[in-house]
Formats: structure tokens, C-alpha cells, sequence
């Protein structure tokens, strides 16, 4: 079994933090609660990120098969999660989610939230390859996009 060196940890989640200039707390944790794969979270009503090692790991894994690159990884993750914390139409968005009458409607207002989060976090992994972070972005989208192709009869 592989651990996460903390220390490694805490040095990407300060240089992160730094480079968004959020002002955004950072929980690190094994699992997220209820057993989905689920990375990291942003709490919109605390002003926090939780991010869940374990699943960290389990993620990496199932994406490129080795845990070589899960600081990267994590990295990536984190700043998704920063970049809804620094998206300020993410309040409004959340509304309109709420208010949603359609699936349709609340994939798509779930796609701009996460596209919203990306295009925020990209400025600040300087240090991933493009090629790396690229394909998290688009295993990430995949689902709602997916939702949203039109159906070929």
C-alpha cells in the first residue's frame, strides 16, 4: 500500500493556494462519506475544500493505471476544486440548478459548473503536463457531455 507523504501534500495545497489567491480552507481526508469516487469537494456555504487521498489513489489509478504521477494527479484535482471556489457565478448557477425543471437543463447548468471550475484552474498548473490535465478535464466532462449529444436515430 502506497501513502501520500503529507508533507508533499501540504506544499502542493500552500502553492496552489497561493497561486489562486483564494483565501479558501483545505481539509485532507481518507474517504469521501457514502463510498463514491469521489476526489476532492468544494463547500460553497463553508468556504472549504475537502479533498479525500484514498480516492485520490483509486482515481489515478483506474485513470492511467500506476500511481506514478498521483501528486500531479492531486494537484490537478485541487485546483478544480479552487476554481469553484474562485468561480463567482457558482452561486447563481447553483440556483438556477435548483430551480431546473428538466434533466436536460440541470446537465447542462452542471457542465457550465464544471467547465467554469476547469477554465479557472488552468492558469494555475503550471507545472502538470498540458497533456495530463487534459485528459482528467475531459475524463471529468465525458458524462454530462455525453448526456447532452444528440440522439442519432
Amino acid at each position: 500500500m502506497i501513502f501520500l507523504k503529507k508533507s508533499v501534500l501540504n506544499r502542493l495545497v500552500s502553492e496552489l493556494i497561493r497561486r489562486s489567491g483564494s483565501g479558501v480552507s483545505v481539509k485532507l481526508e481518507s474517504h469521501f462519506p457514502g463510498g463514491r469516487l469521489i476526489g476532492g469537494k468544494y463547500g460553497m456555504e463553508t468556504h472549504a475544500v475537502t479533498m479525500y487521498t484514498e480516492v485520490i489513489k483509486q482515481q489515478c489509478l483506474q485513470v492511467f493505471g500506476s500511481l506514478d504521477a498521483v501528486y500531479d494527479y492531486f494537484a490537478v484535482v485541487l485546483a478544480h476544486e479552487l476554481g469553484h471556489a474562485a468561480d463567482q457565478h457558482l452561486a447563481a448557477l447553483c440556483d438556477r440548478l435548483d430551480a431546473a425543471m428538466d434533466e436536460r437543463t440541470r446537465t447542462e447548468i452542471l457542465l457550465q459548473i464544471e467547465e467554469n471550475a476547469w477554465n479557472h484552474a488552468m492558469p494555475w498548473l503550471l507545472d502538470v503536463d498540458p497533456a495530463f490535465t487534459d485528459m482528467i478535464v475531459e475524463q471529468s466532462l465525458a458524462p454530462y457531455r455525453e448526456e447532452l449529444a444528440p440522439v442519432i436515430a
